[in-house]
């Protein structure tokens, strides 16, 4: 069975300035997104989900559809594409929360909006982030080989110096693995930049200043499930709100997740190596950079130009 991508694209781009996940940056006007979904099913992804909001899913879906709805497998298999909705009052029944709160839940609630379409082995990606060939590479032979245990994850591991902004502070998972190469501790820091005198710092929840290695591994959040991730993270999701009910901005993220499921004894989490570099748009300074890149990966032919052939689209308006 191949394994499904589930695509997190449902951020408003309050720091970028706009919708990031449609915005323009390839030589034909691809997205970023698109450039996922191309090495996805290079690497052998039968399936993309998308998490988008309500107000764009549409014209979102519709952007999709037109220029490769009707995409095929490497062995020829068609392509499977499926659309969620993450929305603030999509939240266990039975729980609840602030009315004043206006802030979407984090990532980790992105995730559990999908437990309805998705079946097999799973990654998780965002949206405005590119992670390169070999990242998905790795991780579509270790998803497509998994054995079917509950509990057994991975993540796809980045060096830190391969993952910083020029254009500002970012936020990044540290991660700390076992000589078996699996994931031990995942500690969100925020705010993690070069300084000028070459030093990587950030800060973690609790507020101290912290400084790291640039070959540090993080987590992008380049994540492998199986299903049964769905139920552990659901049930940690209601604590959360038991915890936060009345918090405005408080989020619910997956490396906090996954480090709570590790040091329960309830997962393992195996850690991927990629020798790729990150790159993404976190702001809106960071977009001539972004699309220089894909302009020089297309010359150099790690992609072709447009990404997509004609005939993998679809009319849209036969297809209603």
């Amino acid at each position: 069975m191949k394994p499904t991508l589930l695509v997190l694209a449902a951020g408003m781009g309050s720091r970028y300035g706009g919708l990031k996940q449609m915005d323009s940056l390839g030589p034909n006007g691809e997205t970023i997104i698109d450039y996922s979904v191309h090495d996805a099913v290079e690497a052998g992804f039968g399936k993309i989900v998308y998490i988008v909001r309500e107000f764009f899913k549409e014209e979102f879906k519709e952007s999709v559809i037109r220029k490769y709805g009707k995409m095929k497998s490497p062995d020829g298999t068609p392509v499977q594409f499926d659309f969620v909705t993450q929305e603030l009052y999509k939240v266990p029944e039975g729980t609840s929360y602030n009315p004043q709160r206006e802030k979407p839940w984090g990532t980790a609630h992105a995730v559990l909006m999908a437990k309805d379409v998705i079946d097999t082995p799973f990654a998780v990606i965002n949206g405005d982030d590119y992670y390169g060939k070999e990242s998905f590479a790795a991780l579509g032979k270790w998803l497509g080989s998994h054995n079917g245990e509950k509990g057994l994850y991975c993540m796809v591991g980045f060096r830190l110096a391969n993952t910083l902004s020029p254009s500002g502070g970012v936020s990044r998972g540290i991660c700390q693995t076992d000589n078996a190469g699996f994931l031990t501790q995942v500690e969100e820091n925020h705010d993690i930049v070069r300084n000028p005198d070459g030093t990587v710092t950030g800060h973690p929840f609790k507020g101290e200043t912290k400084t790291f290695a640039d070959s540090t591994a993080v987590s992008m959040n380049m994540w492998g499930f199986t299903p049964d991730y769905f139920t552990e993270s659901e049930n940690i999701f209601k604590d959360f709100l038991k915890e936060n009910s009345n918090e405005l901005k408080a989020e619910f993220y997956i490396p906090s997740v996954v480090d709570r499921l590790i040091k329960s004894g309830k997962a393992r989490c195996k850690v991927l190596d990629t020798p790729c570099e990150w790159f993404g748009v976190t702001f809106k300074e960071d977009k001539p950079v972004v699309m220089a890149k894909f302009k020089e990966l297309t010359e150099k032919g790690v992609y072709p130009s447009p990404l997509f052939s004609h005939n993998e689209g679809m009319d849209i308006n036969k297809n209603e």
